[in-house]
């Protein structure tokens, strides 16, 4: 069996016991995300110095990453080091919930994504454990002191980028990422030594999966943000912002002992913030809601599993 074969194993594996992966028994206790799905890419793609033009000089690329996390430079890093993305789609139960909302999203939906903060971390810990395991070495952009978000939006390592350069999918009207399981996803990923094979890309063309960009059709995610933040132009996030945050305050007050903590280092600095619990108004009840709608064949009952 192939090393990714292993690995896409192993994460099914954790996806399906971990008990953070699961809402409180007062929502159901279901399954907050069902079966991952993964793709890698080399170190020394270019398309990793373009993300400092794209994203921000700042944004680091896996090898810089690597020794920013402790590390060692060996010689030919970059060509050696691989990196795991992972695709955390949420279940079909939490998506039909989410369909019918409008002023504020679904308590299923916000208490999924709160909780998924720690899931992912836990993840890719478990993975990084993993890789030392087979007696690679590995580490995480997320997880890494390296990391840090920055006024304007950005931060110094892009999941969704990282996830692009993998193959996994390409960006929308809205800015989430379409991937063959949709755009309501969560993002996180792993920078390894072990000699993965590396996964293609369909195309280079940063926006192939949305229909309002490949056809000047749909623009549903329009029609679905209650505060206009997108608009044939993109997405403001700064409109979208003020409206997560006015959701934050209500959901918080609403489900406050069901949410759990959360750190973002900001600046360089960790501060500690209200729980976070999403919006993703613009990803529910949308064509690219669960599937690639450019796909000549889409996976079929991937969020059932």
């Amino acid at each position: 069996m192939e090393m990714n074969e292993r690995v896409q194993q192993f994460l099914e594996e954790v996806f399906s016991t971990n008990e953070l992966n699961r809402l409180p028994a007062s929502h159901g206790g279901g399954r907050i995300f069902s079966a991952p799905l993964i793709g890698v890419s080399r170190g020394d793609d270019p398309i990793f110095q373009k993300f400092k033009e794209v994203i921000a000089p700042r944004h680091l690329t896996p090898a810089e990453m690597w020794v920013a996390s402790g590390l060692p430079e060996d010689a030919d890093l970059a060509s050696d080091l691989r990196i795991l993305s992972i695709v955390c789609p949420y279940t079909e139960r939490i998506r039909e919930e989410s369909i019918g909302a409008t002023e504020v999203p679904a308590e299923i939906y916000c208490i999924g994504r709160n909780h998924a903060n720690p899931f992912k971390i836990d993840v890719l810990r478990k993975t990084i454990e993993y890789f030392q395991e087979q007696g690679f070495r590995a580490t995480a952009g997320m997880l890494s002191d390296a990391f840090s978000i920055y006024p304007g939006f950005y931060s110094t390592w892009s999941e969704r980028h990282i996830a692009f350069a993998a193959g996994l999918g390409t960006f929308s009207l809205h800015e989430g990422l379409i991937t063959e399981a949709g755009c309501n996803v969560r993002l996180c990923s792993v920078i390894t030594d072990s000699p993965l094979e590396v996964s293609p890309r369909r195309s280079d063309d940063p926006r192939a999966n949305c229909l309002y960009y490949a056809k000047g059709t749909c623009k549903k995610c329009v029609e679905r943000c209650p505060i206009g933040a997108i608009t044939e132009k993109g997405h403001d996030k700064v409109k979208c912002r003020k409206l997560g945050s006015k959701i934050e305050r209500i959901m918080n007050k609403r489900l406050g002992p069901i949410l759990k903590p959360h750190y973002r280092r900001i600046d360089g600095q960790y501060f500690k913030q209200r729980p976070p619990v999403g919006c993703a108004f613009c990803q529910f009840g949308v064509p690219c809601m669960d599937k690639n709608p450019m796909a000549s064949n889409t996976i079929e009952s991937i969020t059932s599993k």
